[in-house]
């Protein structure tokens, strides 16, 4: 088997500058140059409407969506444009079935944007909540799987967990999902862009993901990518744009109860947003080009060894594969100072904390000089 190629240097691609260490993109991934200079021609074109036609409706969704069907290995009649993760669960939430007697999954810790709508759901149906607390002496996947019964109607979980990057094999819990008859949806926020997904292997019902962390595009897009047998179904909005025909802006009065084709439907209104929609383009473009196999292992190396780094200074961090390969979480030595997160901060070092963990998350932007900075701070300061 041919290894996996590692990717070099990518710094030049962003605007970031040489005095700053940015090793956050769990919060925040930065847009590289180019998707920023297309956003400017986006807005420049909203100045001149006259710029704009119809196509520029319909053209630039429709190559998101076959960008982002092969970024996850799913066909581009599932994807729907959304502009959140929260809106995607909800998606969700309103289509598939719960009641009294049943459970839906969660992990302990969850983004709130994963809870909120199956706790509402729960209140709705009759359904109730289940909480899988992780522990650090058994893998995650498998304290879902033993939490996992005959009464399970849905299981809504990350791929990788905000908090710690508590790495779930999908594909095994997605077989475990279909064994009971249980709906999965996966919010992917935190990996999609990083680690490869196979929705053919790992059969989600429902897949959703934020453009603005790890796919390093633009804030309040989402996309969402919907298995065949839920397409039919409501979605949050009744757009103009969902409907069949709406290519043809002379004949939009004449109405119809008819959607158009695939996910289409569950897209939200003024999804074909000219500032924004060219950016995630470019970026998709270039994740693929990069190759997300190959951006998993450069991660995975860089972490690996700046995970025994940080071990030799007295920090302890998760391995793999309890963790996910672009994850990296370091509690502090006993008697380190409790506002690390400050001074790293004020040394233009950013990273985040996330309860007794700081999480450090670099990508393919991030050179040795950063991780050097961040090893010598935390030297100085413990």
């Amino acid at each position: 088997m041919t290894p996996t190629k590692s990717i070099g240097d990518q710094r030049h691609l962003f605007d970031l500058p040489r005095d700053v260490a940015y090793l956050n993109c769990a919060y925040m991934g930065p847009m590289m140059r180019q998707a920023a200079e297309l956003c400017a021609e986006g807005a420049r074109r909203k100045l001149q409407p006259w710029r704009l036609s119809s196509a520029d409706f319909f053209d630039q969704p429709e190559r998101v969506r076959s960008l982002f069907a092969q970024l996850v290995n799913g066909d581009a009649d599932g994807v729907a444009i959304v502009p959140s993760a929260s809106y995607g669960i909800t998606i969700a939430a309103r289509n598939l079935p719960a009641g009294p007697g049943r459970e839906i999954l969660v992990l302990a810790d969850q983004f709130p944007s994963n809870v909120y709508p199956w706790r509402k759901l729960a209140a709705q149906t009759g359904a109730r909540i289940t909480t899988v607390t992780l522990s650090p002496d058994m893998l995650p996947t498998e304290s879902v799987l033993n939490a996992v019964t005959e009464n399970t109607a849905i299981i809504a979980v990350p791929n990788a967990l905000w908090t710690n990057g508590a790495l779930l094999d999908l594909a095994a819990i997605g077989r475990r999902a279909r064994e009971v008859g249980a709906a999965l949806v996966v919010d992917a926020s935190q990996s999609i862009g990083a680690m490869p997904f196979d929705a053919a292997e790992i059969q989600p019902d429902i897949l959703i993901t934020a453009t603005y962390k790890w796919i390093l595009g633009p804030y309040n897009m989402a996309l969402a990518w919907i298995a065949p047998k839920w397409r039919d179904g409501e979605p949050v909005e009744e757009t103009w744009l969902g409907r069949a025909g709406s290519e043809n802006f002379a004949r939009l009065i004449d109405y119809t109860d008819v959607y158009q084709t695939g996910a289409r439907r569950f897209d939200v209104g003024e999804r074909s947003n000219f500032t924004l929609m060219p950016a995630l383009i470019a970026t998709l473009e270039q994740l693929l080009d990069w190759g997300v196999d190959a951006i998993s292992a450069t991660l995975s190396a860089r972490n690996a060894a700046l995970a025994r780094r940080l071990g030799e200074l007295g920090f302890t961090c998760p391995e793999e594969p309890w963790r996910a390969p672009h994850y990296l979480t370091a509690r502090a030595p006993a008697g380190a100072p409790g506002d690390l997160l400050t001074r790293l901060t004020t040394r233009n070092v950013h990273v985040s904390q996330r309860g007794e963990h700081l999480r450090i998350t670099p990508h393919l932007y991030n050179d040795a000089e950063d991780e050097a900075r961040l090893l010598h701070a935390l030297a100085e300061m413990i």
